[in-house]
């Protein structure tokens, strides 16, 4: 049997590192023996006396969904098809609409739209509610079924009606395609290399390889430095979080977990060698950053190997696991915490940037963050974990331009990015005291 570790804001994003199936320590308690006689008495009653006939396989698996589901929001039962649909994602491609989504009292919520898919060309933002699919109301579906809802035959359309802010609902009409998630773009702005990673999936670290690479090819020696930017990546496989950090990281741990059971506790250090040999690193987060994108920026952070810009990151700091059941579905249980190098949790809060930079909104708009914290049910931070900014040297900051009057940078819709052009004018000033160091 495989078990697999796990860090995601979404059921549709996930990651995997295999590890032994452990099993649960045996329980006699009388009290426990009570309360599994009181679940086959009300389970033998729905069975007599609901009005409809109802599966026994749907009522269980039903019951064990509720069961997880009241732990915290990334714990839940994957029946077959939704456990196959997690495998498929995993490997960087599936079908459907590309938005990667929670729960958040009842309702569906978009986490993120995925790079380069029907959501994300239909203008689908992070923090979106989804009210209902193709006139049916979500309030009530649980995310698997919400999920397999939106997915479907390839050309086919559905109908989403969308909540935003104070806006009043509207329709958005998508097509579904076959969604092949490249995880990892680069670009050349200037003299330095715009690596974007919108999630992790098993093919990421070797993307950044390529990506690097690429960037190095049409630079040769005017390559002076990387921004990565992490910007509403909602997680993805924890070996490839690992792997993208070992690979600007020479020495040092990289993150550490810590669980109820002593062989659930693990540290990881980086191997010698940095892919860019020393170049300075921006990385841009928000709020939409989370789960395996905050290993990395912590990670980055923490060694003040790279300077952190944007807004503070979701702040999910749990690893769940999941654990196949042969002949039906899969368990996805939270079985740890992770910890950033200086030893600091971030379940909860987040991480906050360096160099904060708002993203531009109307006049008068008012911005909402979401975070874990705002998840009903989301696990609290340990009262002895040491919670929000490192205890680290403080960071001192380069001069940059006024805001306004350095780089003007355009994202993919044409829109001016402000994030990442503060993000380029802090790489140039890194760069330049660089280069006058060497």
């Amino acid at each position: 049997m495989i078990v697999m570790r796990i860090l995601a804001a979404a059921t549709t994003a996930l990651l995997l590192v295999g590890s032994p199936v452990r099993a649960a320590p045996a329980e006699s308690s009388a009290e426990t023996y009570r309360y599994l006689k009181l679940f086959g008495d009300v389970f033998e009653r729905v069975r007599a006396d609901y009005v409809e006939k109802v599966p026994d396989k749907d009522l269980i698996e039903a019951a064990i969904r509720g069961m997880l589901s009241s732990l915290d929001p990334h714990s839940t039962y994957l029946d077959s098809k939704s456990f196959q649909d997690t495998m498929s994602q995993t490997k960087g491609e599936f079908g459907g609409l590309g938005i990667e989504v929670t729960t958040e009292n009842g309702w569906i919520k978009v986490v993120s739209p995925i790079d380069d898919t029907p959501a994300f060309r239909a203008g689908i933002q992070p923090g979106d509610f989804i009210t209902h699919l193709d006139g049916e109301a979500t309030q009530g579906l649980t995310l698997p079924e919400a999920v397999d809802k939106m997915r479907g035959k390839v050309k086919t359309d559905i109908r989403l009606t969308i909540r935003r802010g104070a806006q009043p609902p509207f329709d958005v009409k998508l097509t579904r395609d076959v969604i092949r998630i490249q995880s990892v773009r680069a670009t050349v702005e200037g003299q330095f290399g715009v690596v974007r990673i919108s999630s992790f999936t098993e093919q990421t670290v070797a993307g950044l390889e390529a990506a690097i690479s690429k960037v190095r090819g049409e630079l040769g020696k005017n390559f002076k430095g990387v921004v990565l930017d992490l910007r509403n990546n909602p997680g993805g496989l924890l070996d490839q979080a690992i792997g993208v950090s070992d690979a600007f990281l020479a020495k040092g741990a990289i993150v550490s977990t810590r669980g109820r059971r002593n062989d659930d506790a693990m540290i990881v250090n980086a191997r010698p060698g940095d892919i860019i040999n020393g170049l300075p690193i921006v990385v841009i987060i928000n709020d939409g950053s989370a789960s395996a994108s905050e290993i990395v920026a912590g990670a980055l952070q923490d060694h003040r190997r790279a300077v952190l810009v944007g807004t503070r990151s979701f702040g999910k700091a749990s690893v769940q696991t999941i654990s196949p059941i042969p002949g039906h579905g899969a368990l996805k249980m939270t079985t740890a915490r992770y910890y950033t190098p200086s030893g600091r949790s971030i379940q909860q809060y987040g991480i906050d940037p360096d160099l904060v930079v708002e993203p531009p909104r109307a006049d008068g708009e008012k911005r909402t963050e979401r975070h874990e914290g705002d998840l009903r049910g989301s696990l609290k931070a340990d009262k002895k974990e040491t919670i929000g900014p490192p205890a680290l040297p403080p960071l001192h900051l380069p001069n940059l331009p006024a805001p306004g009057q350095g780089a003007e940078i355009k994202d993919a819709r044409g829109q001016i990015d402000v994030q990442m052009g503060r993000a380029i004018d802090m790489l140039r000033a890194l760069s330049a005291t660089h280069t006058s160091a060497n």
